[in-house]
């Protein structure tokens, strides 16, 4: 009997497994990217075709852990002093979206499809709650979480998230069947919530981990920042908001933590998983019934709603300074409804604001646009690029011959190539920021417009012939990405890279690239000994000083690339006063006080 149990529970995972393995490569290979992949699958094995499974609702609950994690995640690389600076964003240009979006989308369900004023409200106020899962996925597949307008889609986001409370409120004060005295009740709950999590990430979370990290067993740390996420996000849950913004919370309490890239290595695998499995839920739970019973006005209504939304983001964008072509890229993004409608439909039913059929509808047309998303973004790309490609003064990378391929012309890359140019090296500089390219210009630098991502583009730049590639772009998905096509494709090539932090460094190492750096790591050795000679130690002292450093640092980091990122902390100077680093040093530090 037993053994029959756990061919029951196998059996279903097994079957949503193969339904990805399968789908997503075919649709990632006919450009169609793999959230459509992933919700086709999730189609054909629902209720609605194959019928393989009968309840798509119990593995989208639990499958939305996926976008939980991701939000963590997301949470762990903005520090409070960051997300503190994108307030403005936040509050700003998230609210002045929303209100947009919403009043347009009321008066569009009102007008156009005769829907009463509350219920139009409520339909558009769902479909302005745009999918955190299609968008974060779109923007790290791409490597745009960094950019400014990545930046500026993740505070839209979060204050999306933010809104599913006074929104759940209003839908309790519009219900006929309560009194509609919770509203205010809801919010303090919500704050007091929040108010507790930030208590706990303030005080608790540090030691927490760091009695875990005593234990020497990666197993433990990883339980530690699971029991973390899933703790943060069902105390969210309790208190009215959406877990995802209690799991963000707790990634943001941790992202100032020594144990950081850890956690987040430990996290990855679940969360890229669920993530998957939560597309594979959204696509089972289409009811191909309700399409073909209602197909006339879910057809209207996804039209009508996608337009007139994308009307309110371009509309936005463009106020808040955006250019034409990001102001376009983020309308692609933001058109469709999101996950988080399901809930506001679901409670407005239970509430009698909105009756079964309309839910099904509204949710139906939720589900449609989130799986058109992927086909906008790539109308979106062509129509984009063809702009690109038109741009004045910009010159596409082709037919270079230099003996250093440069990728990347930042504030990283123009300091580099000043050392190459002053010994007479033939460099080529490829970047893909048509700005920063015309900026260059005005300095007399040529550089060349060119994704460094794409194999093509490095054969046109030259990288065939080059000597060594070096990779300074400023974005880590960007250089790990380039670095390994380079490595692969150009072995004759040395492949000098630039990370972004230890655990960027130690992945570097790990696929192979001939030299890294971080790109703190030398000014910040440089500060350091500055404030030895400030404080009036001699110059041996200090030289000898950056020496040991450098030495701990880089047995530290050998550590790690052959253990994991807590191996080597002996090598750091942990003690408030550490001991003098030699017996020289020792002497001469009496000596000067």
């Amino acid at each position: 009997m037993a053994v029959e149990g756990v061919g029951e529970a196998i059996g279903p995972m097994v079957t949503l497994m193969a339904a990805a393995v399968v789908a997503v490569p075919l649709f990632r290979r006919l450009g169609l990217g793999s959230v459509l992949g992933y919700f086709t699958a999730g189609a054909l094995v629902g209720p609605s075709v194959l019928g393989l499974f009968d309840d798509p609702e119990t593995i989208l609950h639990f499958a939305e852990l996926g976008v939980v994690m991701f939000l963590f995640v997301i949470g762990l690389e903005l520090r409070p002093p960051k997300l503190w600076a994108m307030r403005g964003q936040i509050f700003g240009l998230g609210l002045a979206q929303v209100l947009a979006a919403i009043a347009l989308l009321t008066l569009a369900g009102f007008v156009l499809f005769g829907l009463s004023p509350t219920t139009a409200f409520i339909a558009g106020a769902g479909f302005v709650l745009s999918s955190t899962a299609v968008i974060m996925s779109t923007l790290q597949e791409r490597g745009e979480i960094g950019s400014p307008e990545g930046r500026q889609s993740v505070s839209i986001l979060l204050f999306e998230d933010l809104l599913i409370v006074p929104l759940l409120a209003i839908v309790a004060f519009l219900s006929p069947l309560e009194a509609g005295e919770g509203g205010l009740k809801a919010l303090l709950l919500a704050l007091g919530g929040i108010a507790a999590l930030l208590v706990v990430g303030r005080w608790l979370l540090g030691p927490f981990f760091a009695l875990l990290a005593r234990a020497r067993t990666r197993e433990v740390l990883t339980a530690g920042a699971l029991l973390v996420v899933l703790g943060s996000a069902l105390l969210m849950q309790a208190v009215g908001l959406s877990m995802a913004m209690g799991a963000f919370l707790a990634g943001v309490m941790l992202s100032g933590s020594s144990y950081r890239h850890q956690i987040e290595a430990d996290i990855e695998p679940f969360r890229g998983l669920l993530m998957g499995l939560f597309f594979l839920a959204v696509g089972m739970s289409l009811d191909l019934s309700v399409v073909a019973r209602e197909w006339p006005l879910l057809i209207g209504l996804l039209v009508a709603y996608v337009v007139v939304k994308s009307i309110a983001v371009y509309g936005v964008a463009r106020l808040w300074g955006s250019s034409n072509r990001g102001a376009l890229h983020r309308t692609a993004m933001f058109a469709q409804g999101g996950e988080f409608a399901f809930v506001l439909y679901t409670s407005a039913t239970t509430s009698g604001v909105i009756d079964g059929r309309e839910n099904a509808v509204f949710s139906t047309v939720v589900i449609l646009s989130m799986a058109i998303t992927p086909l906008i973004l790539i109308a979106a790309d062509r129509l984009l690029k063809g702009e690109a490609v038109s741009m004045d003064g910009v010159e596409h990378a082709q037919d270079l011959h230099g003996q250093v391929l440069v990728v990347g012309f930042g504030r990283f890359g123009q300091i580099a190539v000043q050392l190459l140019l002053s010994r007479g090296v033939k460099v080529s500089v490829i970047e893909n920021d048509p700005d920063r390219i015309r900026e260059a210009q005005r300095f007399g630098f040529t550089v060349y417009y060119g994704d460094g991502t794409r194999l093509d583009i490095l054969r046109t730049s030259g990288a065939a012939e080059a000597q060594a590639i070096i990779v300074c772009a400023a974005d880590r998905k960007t250089v790990s990405t380039v670095a390994s096509l380079a490595m692969s494709e150009f072995p004759n090539a040395k492949v000098l890279a630039r990370s972004f932090d230890r655990g960027h460094a130690i992945e570097l190492i790990r696929s192979g690239v001939d030299f890294e750096i971080r790109e703190t790591v030398e000014s910040a050795l440089q500060m350091g000994a500055e404030g030895l000679r400030q404080l009036g130690f001699d110059e041996t002292i200090v030289e000898e000083a950056l020496e040991d450093i450098r030495a701990r640092d880089q047995q530290r980091l050998t550590e790690q690339v052959q253990g994991d990122i807590m191996s080597g902390r002996d090598r750091l100077h942990t003690a408030p006063v550490p001991e003098p680093l030699t017996t020289q040093a020792r002497a001469k530090t009496r000596h000067t006080a």
